[in-house]
Formats: C-alpha cells, structure tokens, sequence
C-alpha cells in the first residue's frame, strides 16, 4: 500500500515515519510533485485536515491523509487551536508563537492545556477521521532542544519533561500526533 502523508513538515514526517508499518510506503508532497501550500482555511482542526486530504486526492489522485494540529490552553478558551502555527503571525515561528503564548499566560496559575491533532484518510474515496489528544500544561519557560512547535513549552500530564526533552519513541508513544496515527494504523490493518 502507498499513501501520501500531505504535510511539507519535515518533523511530522520524521514522527510519522516511525510509527507507520513497513508494509505501507510513505510519500511526501515533494515526492508527488506538490510544491505549493495546500490550503488550510477552515476554522476548526477537523476542518482543515479534511480539506488538506481532499486537495490532494483531488488535484494528485492519490490516496492520502493529513493531519492538523492545535494546542488548545484551558484559559484562553481553548486558544491558540487551529491557528497554533500562526499564533503571533504568518511567518509561522515557533519561537514568536511560545514567546507571545508565555507572556499571555504570565502570571496565570491555571496553565492547563492539551495538544489535539485529528488525521483525516481519504482513502477508496471516502474520509475517515482519527482523533488523538495529549492533556498537560505550558511551562513556565522553554526546556529541551529536541522536537518542534510548542514542545518545549508543554509538558505532558504525568511527566516531569517537556516533549522537547523526550525522545521521539517516548514522545510518539503518549503524544497526540502518535494517538492518533495508531488509531489510522489499526484502521489500515483491519
């Protein structure tokens, strides 16, 4: 089996890549030939893991699945959510995004958050969805140099360690990005 995982992220791949079983060849954007950015306008995760599966099996014809990530903070109503890449803007930094994420939750004492990420497959021409969540908190500072994104800012329920002092094995094993590649992956097997 072939599918193409439509993120141009080179760390999702990486993630992705351990966990997916040998069986299925994973392809990026670039091998298809997709250069452009696929289109993420929706105004909910689901939303726009659907819509990035979709553009690709449209305009590519392979079957595929996408995924959308959000990191959703319990005091500020669940922000930044589905704009979590372009938090402080539309350069996307990681860096402006925890920076403007810290000072916001400055002198809060509530810093409950949880990591979603929903994957939509289209595949034989329907699309199904598989959902994974990571409860935990935002730290106070940065730690770890490992990861991508909000990694070392959020610290995992259960855990001394950001997800950016874990390593990938660890992190894909409780990770919300892992949760739900292995329900994708069930569905595949069965």
């Amino acid at each position: 089996m072939q599918l193409v995982f439509a993120t141009n992220n080179p760390n999702k791949i990486k993630e992705v890549q351990a966990l997916i079983p040998k069986h299925i060849k994973l392809l990026s954007l670039k091998d298809i030939g997709c250069i452009e950015d696929v289109p993420e306008t929706q105004n909910t995760i689901e939303g726009n893991a659907i819509q990035k599966a979709e553009y690709i099996k449209t305009k590519y014809g392979y079957d595929c699945f996408a995924d959308d990530t959000g990191l959703e903070v319990d005091i500020l109503n669940g922000a930044p959510g589905v704009y979590s890449a372009r938090y402080a803007g539309l350069q996307r930094d990681a860096k402006d995004n925890m920076n403007k994420l810290l000072k916001k939750l400055n002198n809060k004492t509530n810093r409950k958050a949880q990591f979603k990420t929903v994957v939509a497959l289209h595949l034989n021409n329907e699309i199904k969805t598989f959902t994974g969540i990571c409860e935990g908190e935002i730290t106070k500072e940065k730690y770890g140099e490992k990861g991508f994104g909000y990694d070392p800012i959020f610290k995992p329920k259960d855990y001394n360690n950001t997800f950016a002092e874990m390593d990938l094995k660890l992190k894909n094993s409780i990770g919300h990005r892992g949760k739900a590649i292995s329900k994708l992956i069930s569905f595949l097997n069965s």
